[in-house]
């Protein structure tokens, strides 16, 4: 079969290497200049840095599509345990450092909160059991037929959580502050506020901390630049700088696709681009109805991001790869952001520094800081021609009132990245950076299909699509992809 992918993010990327595996002629259109979408990479004056995921986690799904396609992940990837994971720091100038072994956090809880140490303990085991009970019916089950919800079981459906939220639930287990804020913090890998979100997404800190976070060695970039490797020796074909325009749709199927002046037919097309945008915008007039057009639109993006990278000539010994400075007061933060849709007056500083792991990522002596504020999806709150620079300035003084002393001394390169650069370049709904909002008890079944309801031959894969956004779920998103193709086609 003609298989035509929409997009060379992660996506797009493993869709194409299994498709190609199977032996179908896989074509991918790519409106950049390269791979991997979000998960991508600047190199400049010496340094490199990665602007997108920063973390690995669940490796074992990227290890299966590799061994899927008859290849050992060993030969393009080589995974890296962080110690400690992430460095936190406190307003009150407390540190925290997170590791994958228990007993090292354990002294670590003491230090800051011997309070709560058989808590973290409880926690812990309470984090499992939601992984447990939602990992195969909900994390890899493509939820798509009656046959796949007949595989849930409706015990474990009461069990996971989704009645109370991330915030009341870790108030309940906790009485430090501290470890409040600190498993707040979780919820927002997936762009959603641990205020609105459901406690399942408690489940995130068993995948990080039990399970372990990885990075990869060279820098996360590695991924997509292996996948695409992959996808290529196995017969893929890619063209790059043709954005589509169009899907044609004629009997209810997807035939083909349109970049300018010209068609390309297709027997299956499988979009990566962001649902939302690829069911309001790229749809041929007049197949989508006015009625599922405004209610693909309602769809709630992910929050967006606010980015920097500096590349300095001096380093700081007192961060580690991978830094979170917390704001004095958190809950005024997510309400800004998701609430007022404002930029936070007082923003948590997530910040990862690769040349902790990778010396080459900068000039020797130097660092390459990649700095991530969560900020608001696209709306007219925030005038980003305005704002951007304001907001790089004031970054930059509350880093060094956090004591990254004389930083702004130190810069040698710097890039500033908006939700409006992320909607440019990726036409992700609104700016979003990790897809669908979870801000909601029923987000694991609201989410867009991998396969359409309404077109027999068109598929959705990523961040915007079941099962969620991150890297080990927008593998996933593919893995159900060729599945319901298989059962389908």
């Amino acid at each position: 079969m003609k298989v035509t992918i929409i997009g060379a993010g992660i996506g797009g990327l493993t869709t194409a290497a299994l498709m190609a595996a199977k032996g179908h002629e896989v074509t991918v259109f790519e409106k950049n200049e390269c791979v991997g979408g979000k998960m991508n990479q600047v190199t400049e004056s010496g340094f490199t840095f990665d602007t997108g995921p920063s973390l690995l986690t669940l490796p074992h799904l990227l290890e299966q599509v590799f061994e899927v396609c008859g290849a050992d992940i060993n030969d393009y990837i080589q995974l890296k345990k962080l110690t400690p994971i992430c460095r936190y720091w406190y307003p009150d100038g407390t540190r925290f450092d997170s590791y994958d072994d228990l007993p090292i956090t354990q002294e670590e809880i003491r230090k800051i909160a011997p309070e709560d140490e058989q808590a973290y303990l409880s926690f812990l085991a309470y984090s499992k059991n939601l992984y447990d009970k939602t990992a195969d019916a909900f994390i890899y089950n493509p939820l798509y037929d009656l046959k796949d919800l007949k595989e849930l079981d409706l015990i474990s459906f009461f069990g996971i959580d989704a009645f109370s939220t991330v915030h009341k639930r870790i108030d309940q287990f906790f009485k430090s502050d501290y470890l409040r804020q600190f498993f707040k913090r979780f919820t927002t890998y997936n762009g959603s506020s641990p205020y609105q979100a459901p406690a399942t997404l408690n489940v995130i800190p068993h995948v990080e901390l039990t399970l372990g976070g990885y990075y990869v060695d060279g820098g996360m970039y590695t991924i997509a630049r292996s996948l695409f490797t992959l996808a290529k020796k196995l017969g893929a074909q890619f063209h790059f700088n043709k954005k589509i325009d169009r899907i044609h749709v004629e009997k209810g199927k997807a035939r083909s696709v349109i970049s300018g002046n010209a068609t390309y037919q297709s027997d299956i097309v499988v979009a990566n681009s962001d649902a939302t945008e690829t069911i309001v915008y790229m749809m041929e007039p007049g197949k989508v109805s006015t009625a599922k057009k405004r209610k693909t639109a309602a769809i709630e993006p992910s929050c967006s991001g606010f980015v920097l990278l500096l590349g300095l000539d001096t380093s700081y010994s007192e961060l580690k790869h991978h830094n979170i400075f917390f704001s004095n007061d958190y809950r005024l933060e997510f309400q800004q952001i998701f609430d007022e849709k404002t930029m936070p007056e007082d923003p948590t500083i997530y910040i990862a520094n690769t040349s902790f792991s990778n010396a080459e990522h900068a000039p020797e002596g130097g660092s390459n800081l990649f700095i991530l504020i969560n900020a608001p999806y696209l709306s007219e709150q925030v005038n980003w021609d305005t704002e951007k620079d304001v907001y790089r300035k004031k970054i930059i003084r509350l880093l060094e009132d956090k004591g990254l002393s004389g930083l702004s001394s130190h810069i040698k390169f710097q890039k500033v990245i908006t939700p409006r650069d992320f909607y440019d370049l990726y036409a992700s709904n609104k700016g979003s950076i990790y897809g669908t909002s979870s801000n909601d008890k029923f987000s694991a079944f609201v989410r867009p299909r991998n396969k359409s309801r309404q077109f027999d031959n068109l598929y959705f894969v990523g961040g915007s699509t079941h099962p969620g956004g991150g890297i080990p779920l927008v593998i996933q998103s593919a893995f159900n992809a060729v599945k319901l193709i298989d059962r389908y086609e």
